[in-house]
């Protein structure tokens, strides 16, 4: 029996970076030998052991045989015959491809440190096509590590390409896709997630909703990337760059798929693509199952980012509109991310990456003094009802027509 630290653990010490999981191999052991020596399984699919002390997780090295499509078409051999080779070899990349012994020593029978040194991301085997969602995983590594020089080999890309015209991306499962779409936003350069997937010509397989806003153009004087998908891009990276959260990041990459759907002879105007980015925003979360607040605060964000762009300049009752449609008084939280991302939308332009935005400064402030506002006298009144909604919202378009005021004369 041989233990060995695999994959993600051995490369990132070897790039100097912080390893924080580790994972181990066992070979030469079966499962009721690891029961013997007081492990606990928990695998469902495969033979995973929890360590009676450290609680760390050791898997059986195993090997795998393609037997039908899709990620659940594997029969999995995992025996003590099966070598730390034969289980490196499964994996999907050189770089993640690694071992290290007991005693230090790296097992690399894949040239994994060579692609390492040459900033590569290179598929191990032939077998790297059998298991569509590898698609998705090393685009992510592509996020991950770009800003260290890594590209993904031209033989990865072409297999990548295979993938995609062999029908097997229609098997990947909503969960799947949409947790590599998740820890993608969360990567340095997740923008990097999306140019990879479309330069090996799979993003319209994946993602046609993204994937449509490349060569829509977009009116010079406020985008002068003019192209939508550039702007996108530039956006979500933005986002990143101001350190939001994955559900900002991901409202951000959805904020603008309304304007692939302009009509043509409105071009490059885009009036109206908020409303028209509802109905495709909705389309893609239901499609891959993203969370509830993932998709609540992309459409808020769909639909008002044009208006909060604009705040300090509309009628007092659209802006109390904007606030109540937010639901900004009651979702404080939600509500500064919407901001947030808006902030991101601004910034993803040429040559406004570090503009002020104002406009969220103004609207949190406007939003918490309509929330502290005292409404004692109105209840006194004894109205109910309708009634009492229309005097609360009477007292609120008062507040914010004083707000505005204030806000005119500071400009001034």
């Amino acid at each position: 029996m041989k233990t060995y630290r695999v994959g993600g653990c051995v490369r990132d010490r070897l790039l100097g970076l912080e390893v924080n999981d580790i994972d181990w191999v066992v070979t030469g052991a079966s499962a009721d030998e690891m029961l013997a020596l007081g492990y606990k399984s928990i695998g469902k699919d495969f033979p995973v052991f929890l360590h009676p002390e450290s609680k760390q997780e050791y898997a059986l090295a195993r090997s795998e045989r393609k037997t039908g499509p899709g990620y659940k078409g594997f029969e999995i051999i995992a025996d003590p015959a099966t070598t730390i080779e034969q289980d490196l070899l499964r994996r999907d990349l050189t770089i993640n491809a690694m071992a290290e012994d007991e005693n230090g020593a790296i097992v690399d029978p894949y040239g994994g440190q060579r692609d390492l040194e040459a900033r590569c991301l290179r598929h191990v085997s032939e077998a790297f096509i059998e298991d569509p969602v590898r698609v998705l995983r090393v685009a992510r590594f592509a996020a991950r590590f770009h800003r260290l020089g890594f590209t993904v080999a031209e033989d990865t890309r072409e297999l990548i390409r295979q993938i995609g015209q062999s029908g097997e991306l229609e098997t990947l499962v909503a969960e799947r896709v949409w947790s590599e779409l998740s820890r993608a936003l969360d990567e340095p350069d997740p923008s990097i997630f999306i140019t990879t997937l479309r330069d090996c010509g799979v993003l319209h397989r994946l993602f046609p909703e993204i994937d449509a806003l490349f060569g829509v153009p977009q009116t010079a004087r406020y985008h002068p990337e003019i192209d939508t998908g550039l702007h996108v891009l530039m956006a979500l990276q933005a986002s990143a760059a101001l350190g939001h959260d994955n559900e900002t990041r991901f409202a951000v990459l959805m904020h603008d798929l309304g304007k692939a759907y302009t009509p043509a002879d409105m071009l490059p105007s885009h009036h109206g693509h908020e409303a028209r980015g509802s109905k495709p925003v909705r389309e893609f979360c239901r499609r891959w199952r993203a969370p509830k607040a993932h998709t609540e605060l992309a459409l808020i964000t769909t639909e008002l980012h044009l208006l909060a762009h604009r705040c300090r300049e509309l009628k007092a009752s659209t802006l109390l509109k904007l606030l109540t449609r937010a639901d900004a008084l009651r979702k404080p939280q939600r509500f500064q991310k919407m901001l947030d991302a808006c902030r991101a939308d601004i910034r993803g332009r040429e040559g406004s990456q570090n503009d002020d935005y104002p406009q969220a400064e103004f609207l949190a402030g406007l939003a918490d003094k309509l929330r502290r506002l005292d409404i004692t006298e109105i209840q006194q009144r004894g109205l109910s009802g309708k009634a009492m909604g229309q005097a609360i919202r009477d007292a609120r378009l008062r507040l914010v027509k004083q707000e505005q005021d204030l806000a005119r004369q500071q400009q001034g």
